[in-house]
Parts: structure tokens; C-alpha cells; sequence
């Protein structure tokens, strides 16, 4: 429960940043946690459904078209909660490119469950002595067999 917690304070901290610097607007913080929570949701269920069928636009783009995705997300953020207006695409376009910066430079003052200090990301619960290491002979290399 409590990387989910930190998780939406950051995103709610990152969300506040973007109102203030973009043409974005939210009447209270109750429209800043409610989108910081539609986002963390959008990005856990629909996010990835939409990655997936827009991976031809991605590739072409070089990747630059996960933007337009990430843009179009918190733009239907702003639609759907009460108290917070996203008035455009490009408004959205650089809002979302602050929440991503901003969310990437807060986790960063966060302890993992390792009791170290790391960026948050999907797999910050794994720890070192859980990983294993492979070792392995390559078999009749270099020897025509």
C-alpha cells in the first residue's frame, strides 16, 4: 500500500507543477489528487492497451509518438474529473511531458525496500539477493564440432 501512496503524491506533486507552468487549470486540490488517481489508473489499465496499437506509429516516430499517447491521456484526464481543465492538445502535450519529468525527479528522493535510495519504477521491489546468476560453457565452439 505504501509505494501506491507514494506513488500518487508524486503524481499529484507532478501534476501541480504542470498546472502552474502550462495553461492547465484545477479549483482545489481535491482535482489535482482526484487526476493524480484517474492517471495512475489510466496508466495501469488503458496505457498499455494503447501503447500496443499504436507500436507502428512508435516505431516510425522513434518512439516520439508515446508523447502524443501520454498527451492525449491527461487531456482525457482533464475531461473526466470535476475541478480540473486541460484546454487543448498542446496544453496536454507539455503538461504531460512536466508530470513525466517531474514524477521522474521526485521518486528519486524516495528508499526503496532495500533501504536505498532509488528512481521508482515497476521493479523497485526486486532485491540484489534475489536475482540469480547464470553461468554457463558454450559447447563445441571454435572447435568444428
Amino acid at each position: 500500500m505504501k509505494p501506491f501512496l507514494t506513488r500518487w503524491l508524486v503524481t499529484t506533486l507532478a501534476v501541480t507543477v504542470a498546472v502552474q507552468l502550462t495553461g492547465m487549470r484545477a479549483e482545489g486540490w481535491s482535482a489535482l489528487i482526484g487526476t493524480a488517481l484517474l492517471l495512475g489508473i489510466i496508466n495501469a489499465i488503458i496505457r498499455p492497451v494503447l501503447l500496443l496499437l499504436s507500436l507502428p506509429f512508435i516505431l516510425v516516430t522513434l518512439g516520439f509518438f508515446i508523447l502524443v499517447v501520454n498527451a492525449l491521456m491527461l487531456w482525457a484526464a482533464g475531461g473526466l474529473v470535476p475541478g480540473f481543465h486541460v484546454d487543448g492538445f498542446w496544453n496536454a502535450f507539455f503538461g504531460a511531458i512536466i508530470v513525466s519529468l517531474v514524477s521522474w525527479l521526485l521518486s528519486a528522493f524516495f528508499k526503496g525496500s532495500d533501504g536505498e535510495y532509488h528512481v521508482i519504477t515497476h521493479h523497485s521491489d526486486v532485491r540484489r539477493s534475489e536475482l540469480k546468476r547464470v553461468e554457463g560453457r558454450v559447447v563445441g565452439e571454435g572447435r568444428g564440432e
